[in-house]
C-alpha cells in the first residue's frame, strides 16, 4: 500500500481491520465498515477508535502517538482538591451513561452525532462501555465515558457544566482503574488539556504492545459497575 492509499471497510462485511502500521499521516488507518458492537470491540481490541466529522464517512484511527495516563501521574492540583473536598460533589459510575454522552456532544461542532451515540450506547448496554458522572444536588454536571476490554480502559470524550467536575470524574475514573488493575488511561489523542493533568505520549508500537498485555491480563469486567465503587469512596473528604 503506498502512502496515499487508504484501507477501505465495507459495511456488514469482515470485521478485519489491517495492522496499525499501516495508519497514514497522523494515524487515519481505515475508512467506512459500520459501527456494530462485534466491529467496536475488534477495533478497541487492537487500539483502534471512531472518529469523524457529521457528514464524513467512519474513519478509524491509530495514532502515531498515543496520549495514556499513568495512575501514580495524576495532578490533583490544590483548586482540584477544593473542588474535591468543598464542592458536594458525588461521583457515580454507569447509572446515566446516555447524559454522558449527552454531556459531551453538548457542544458547537461533535463528532458525537446520533449513529455515534446509539453506537456507544450499544456498547454500554452489552457491558462494555462505562460512564463515570459526577453529580451536584441532584443534577449531572460532567462526567466522562470509554470502553474497557479485558484490563484495558480507553477513555473517549469528557464534559463538563460546573467547575472541574470532569477532573473529578477523571480523579475518579484514575482509582477505580488502580484499585481494579487497569491499564494506564488511554486518552487517545494527545491536547493541552490532559498534559496539564499529567498525561504523556509514548510511541504507536509500544502502546499496541502494551495494549495486548493489558486486553489479555483478565476477563473483561462487564457492566454495569455501579455497585463496584471501592469502600473508600468519596475521596478527599474534608
Amino acid at each position: 500500500m503506498s502512502a496515499h492509499e487508504l484501507n477501505i471497510l465495507e459495511p456488514g462485511g469482515d470485521l478485519y481491520f489491517p495492522p496499525v502500521d499501516q495508519a497514514i499521516g497522523e494515524g487515519i488507518l481505515a475508512i467506512g465498515g459500520d459501527l456494530s458492537i462485534p466491529r467496536m470491540l475488534t477495533a478497541y481490541e487492537q487500539g483502534i477508535f471512531p472518529w469523524y466529522m457529521p457528514g464524513d464517512p467512519i474513519i478509524w484511527w491509530a495514532p502515531a502517538e498515543r496520549c495514556i495516563l499513568r495512575h501514580d501521574r495524576l495532578k490533583v492540583t490544590k483548586s482540584l482538591r477544593s473542588s474535591l473536598r468543598n464542592k458536594g460533589y458525588e461521583v457515580r459510575i454507569d447509572t446515566d451513561f446516555a447524559g454522558v454522552l449527552e454531556g459531551c456532544g453538548d457542544r458547537e461542532e461533535t463528532w458525537l452525532t446520533e449513529e455515534v451515540k446509539v453506537a456507544f450506547q450499544a456498547l454500554h448496554d452489552f457491558g462494555f462501555a462505562h460512564s463515570f458522572e459526577t453529580w451536584c444536588d441532584g443534577a449531572l454536571v460532567g462526567g466522562l465515558f470509554g470502553v474497557a476490554i479485558g484490563r484495558q480502559f480507553t477513555g473517549d470524550s469528557m464534559f463538563s457544566r460546573a467547575t472541574d467536575a470532569s477532573k473529578v470524574a477523571l480523579t475518579y475514573l484514575v482509582d477505580f482503574a488502580r484499585q481494579n488493575g487497569f491499564s494506564p488511561i488511554d486518552c487517545q489523542i494527545e491536547n493541552e488539556h490532559l498534559m496539564s493533568l499529567g498525561a504523556e505520549v509514548m510511541p504507536r508500537a509500544a502502546f499496541t504492545q502494551d495494549l495486548q498485555k493489558w486486553v489479555g491480563q483478565a476477563p473483561s469486567l462487564r457492566g454495569p459497575w455501579t455497585e463496584l465503587a471501592p469502600s473508600h469512596w468519596p475521596l478527599y473528604q474534608p
